[in-house]
C-alpha cells in the first residue's frame, strides 16, 4: 500500500451525492462501506452527507472505520457537509480536492454517480496511466451500472486509443467483497467472540 502502509489503508470512494432512482443503490453503498471497515480500511470521500456518498460514509462509520471528507468551500453547503461523519478537510478548489483525495488514498472505488464521479474516475485513471500514481481503481458495478463505461473502455482499446495494459488499470466487481479484493485490502478482520 502507499501512503498509509504503516497504519490502516484508506480507500477513496467516488460516487454521487444523489440517491439515484433505485433505492438499493443506498443499501448497496452502505453495505460496501461496512465491507471496507470490516477489511480494516478507512474512507476518503467528498464529504457529502447525502445520497450514495452519505450511505458509504454511514456504512464505514457503522463498521468502526474512520472517515475523512474533503470538500471545496463552495460545495460545503450544497452537499450538506456542515455536519459530516468523521473529520473534514476544506480546500479552495475542486482540483485541490481531487489531489488531496488521491494523496490520502491507497486505492479508488467507484460507485454510481454522475458527471463529477465520471470526472474523478477518468482523472485518476489518467494519473495511473501517466505513472503519477500506482493505485488500484475498481468500478463497483452494482446493477450493471458501469456496463456502458466498461463497453466504452473496451471500445477505446479496439480503436487503438487505449492499450490492453492501460485498460487493465481499471477493474470491475459486482460485489463489495470482490471489489475489496481487487483493491488489495486484507482479508476481513476476525471478530472477537
Amino acid at each position: 500500500m502507499a501512503a498509509h502502509a504503516e497504519t490502516r489503508p484508506s480507500i477513496a470512494v467516488f460516487c454521487g451525492a444523489r440517491p439515484g432512482v433505485h433505492p438499493d443503490h443506498l443499501h448497496f453503498a452502505h453495505a460496501f462501506g461496512l465491507e471496507l471497515a470490516r477489511r480494516g480500511s478507512d474512507l476518503v470521500y467528498g464529504a457529502g452527507g447525502v445520497g450514495v456518498m452519505g450511505a458509504v460514509a454511514q456504512g464505514v462509520t457503522a463498521g468502526g472505520g474512520d472517515v475523512t471528507g474533503v470538500v471545496p468551500q463552495a460545495l460545503r453547503e450544497r452537499e450538506r457537509s456542515d455536519d459530516p461523519l468523521g473529520s473534514i478537510r476544506v480546500v479552495d478548489t475542486m482540483h485541490e480536492r481531487k489531489a488531496l483525495m488521491y494523496a490520502l488514498s491507497d486505492g479508488f472505488a467507484v460507485l454510481p454517480g454522475g458527471i463529477g464521479t465520471m470526472d474523478e474516475v477518468m482523472e485518476v485513471l489518467t494519473w495511473n496511466q501517466l505513472g503519477l500514481i500506482d493505485k488500484p481503481i475498481v468500478l463497483v458495478n452494482h446493477r450493471g451500472f458501469f456496463d456502458p463505461l466498461i463497453g466504452l473502455l473496451d471500445h477505446l482499446v479496439a480503436e487503438g486509443f487505449l492499450s490492453a495494459v492501460e485498460r487493465r488499470l481499471i477493474r470491475a466487481a459486482r460485489r463489495p467483497e470482490e471489489a475489496c479484493d481487487l483493491l488489495r485490502l486484507p482479508a476481513p478482520l476476525a471478530v472477537a467472540a
